[in-house]
């Protein structure tokens, strides 16, 4: 693989998670619904990467620019990776307001090494990165899908910006604070038709954030689940 090689971006269409209407047996317990988080407020959120919100490793200082005005376009931005240096992406949202910015990502990337279908990414070679931003859910998509990494990327998500309310009922209760502390999780699946898996990560309730390590790339939200009472 030659250096600066681009890759063709994979399209995904994000789905809404639903619930089966499918009845259950009798006897075998509902099938676990995911109940991802939603953003706060009527309109979907405006994103935005900062000044400086793509980066190469301290020693290389800034990349010379993500895109005019480093500004996200229809929730999705792109950046080079490199094998053997670090490169970060960092998403912010704007309040309802519009006055004041709060994270919503941060992604760092050292040693991407296989991408299913080219194989093996040698030393030095690049390949193009996409994240998308689910307008309504705090979900997003990390592409190319199923590349792979030697050293795992570094994955940070904010969900302050549900606003509190974790079962979307429209208020924020004691049930929301049991959800966030005992049911709240960072969850992965590889595509549409497979299931919902929760990932280890690390919470800090303080900053409202997780952190993990990812071996690869595919779909990722925050999220909890709970058993439907009827069927």
């Amino acid at each position: 693989m030659s250096a600066r090689r681009a890759l063709i971006p994979i399209a995904l269409t994000l789905l809404a998670v639903g619930c089966s209407d499918e009845r259950q047996p009798i006897g075998v317990p509902p099938t676990p619904t995911p109940h991802v988080l939603r953003w706060a407020g009527n309109m979907p959120p405006q994103f935005s990467v900062p000044d400086g919100g793509v980066v190469q490793s301290a020693s290389r200082g800034l990349m010379a620019s993500l895109t005019d005005g480093l500004s996200l376009d229809n929730n999705v931005v792109t950046f080079w990776a490199v094998r053997g240096e670090a490169r970060s992406v960092q998403i912010n949202y704007l309040s309802s307001t519009g006055d004041t910015s709060f994270p919503f990502l941060h992604l760092t990337i050292t040693d991407p090494v296989y991408m299913p279908g080219l194989g093996d990414i040698m030393p030095g070679d690049s390949l193009q990165i996409t994240v998308t931003v689910d307008p309504t859910d705090i979900k997003v998509t990390l592409e190319p899908t199923g590349l792979q990494f030697g050293e795992p990327a570094q994955l940070q998500i904010w969900y302050g910006g549900a606003g509190g309310d974790m079962n979307g009922d429209g208020t924020v209760d004691e049930a929301d604070a049991q959800i966030e502390t005992s049911l709240l999780g960072l969850w992965y699946r590889e595509g549409a038709d497979s299931a919902w898996t929760m990932i280890p990560a690390s919470q800090s309730v303080g900053d409202k954030s997780f952190i993990s390590a990812l071996r690869h790339f595919c779909q990722y939200e925050v999220s909890y689940f709970e058993y439907a009472t009827s069927w």
